[in-house]
């Protein structure tokens, strides 16, 4: 009998362990179990939903995000059933889409970042030379918009530069690389930025603003030749010594680069004195993606990393300046001097990109 009694008393302690070992898995899997949100994203935060930082504060808040991507303007013509939310890299494409999926507003608007220039240094100083940019040290400035547009209307060349002699790298005509304002968030912006100036400090808003920016905007993008769809393609091209010595690209990027390379002895930041910001906005296409974007706006470590991928959080102008102070010599981080111009509605942008590109 004791013999039994012992089979019995093992069988009951294994069946015990066994029985705590599943109860802990299942609680386990019940504490990290993740609900799968799906969205197609502007091809510059790619690189922010990949950090293994990232994916790994969505999960601790319940979410593994999955996402595509695509230019934001391009994001129209998507079919998008299926996905939980589309987080296009402006307010305009994402009012256009909260419109045709009846997404409730206000819509959330995670963070922000300004377009600016980057320049090769031999470029900078030639800009500078000639009245079309200040230094501010060794590696930020200041792009003067209506000079820089002056000399674009008139087809100046970087020969008729002075101090253009001493940089072979510098010859034919002078311009800034943008992307496709038909189907690339950027693109778009910089024609925004740039019709600002040149309807006189006002927002195109009539059939007679554009036709009268057309011509300057037209020739903006038509010396240029074929366009990348993507600021990256274009960021990727700068870095390698490819292509143009001036490029219109978020300042997010740069602040990206920066964290990963600690400078660069050949980068120079113009901010232009009239820029145009890039509002990154969720557009929820369900509650799963409302949800997903409130948290990316409100999450302190979600925020910390997006300022580590060079956005800027809203409402925070001073988590930016902290998290980035050691690449302040290369960041206008207060945007000192810098007048942001408002962007047209979506309608007019395309009208303008349209024409722009002939």
């Amino acid at each position: 009998m004791r013999r039994i009694a012992g089979i019995v008393l093992a069988v009951l302690l294994i069946g015990g362990v066994v029985a705590a070992v599943v109860a802990g898995r299942q609680g386990d899997d019940k504490g990290t179990a993740t609900k799968t949100v799906r969205g197609v994203i502007g091809s510059e935060k790619s690189d922010f939903f990949a950090d293994p930082d990232v994916v790994k504060a969505l999960a601790a808040k319940g979410y593994t995000v999955k996402t595509e991507a695509s230019g934001s303007w391009a994001m129209e013509d998507l079919n998008l059933k299926g996905y939980d939310f589309a987080f296009p890299s402006s307010s305009a494409p994402a009012d256009t889409l909260a419109e045709k999926y009846h997404a409730r507003q206000p819509l959330p608007r995670p963070f922000y970042s300004p377009l600016v220039v980057v320049a090769h240094r031999g470029a900078a100083q030639v800009l500078a030379a000639n009245g079309l940019a200040v230094l501010d040290g060794k590696g930020k400035g200041t792009l003067k918009m209506a000079a820089y547009l002056d000399a674009a209307e008139h087809d100046r060349t970087w020969q008729q530069l002075k101090g253009a002699k001493a940089h072979g790298e510098l010859t034919g005509t002078l311009y800034v690389t943008s992307t496709d304002p038909e189907t690339s968030n950027s693109g778009a912006l910089y024609l925004a930025a740039a019709s600002y100036v040149a309807n006189g400090g006002r927002v195109v808003a009539s059939d007679a603003d554009v036709r009268r920016t057309a011509p300057l905007l037209h020739k903006l993008v038509s010396v240029q030749g074929a366009q990348q769809p993507s600021s990256d393609s274009v960021f990727r091209d700068f870095i390698s010594g490819a292509g143009n010595p001036l490029v219109c690209l978020y300042e997010s990027q740069v602040v990206s680069l920066l964290a990963e390379q600690h400078g660069s002895d050949d980068l120079v930041v113009l901010y232009p004195d009239t820029t145009v910001n890039s509002d990154h906005t969720v557009v929820p296409l369900d509650d799963a993606g409302r949800a997903l974007g409130e948290l990316l706006s409100t999450d302190p470590t979600l925020r910390k990393l997006a300022v580590r991928h060079g956005f800027r959080p809203q409402g925070d102008s001073a988590e930016f300046v902290r998290a980035t102070a050691d690449r302040a010599a290369y960041l206008n981080q207060t945007l000192t001097g810098v007048r942001q111009a408002p962007v047209p509605t979506s309608a007019v942008l395309h009208e303008m990109a349209r024409r722009a590109r002939g």
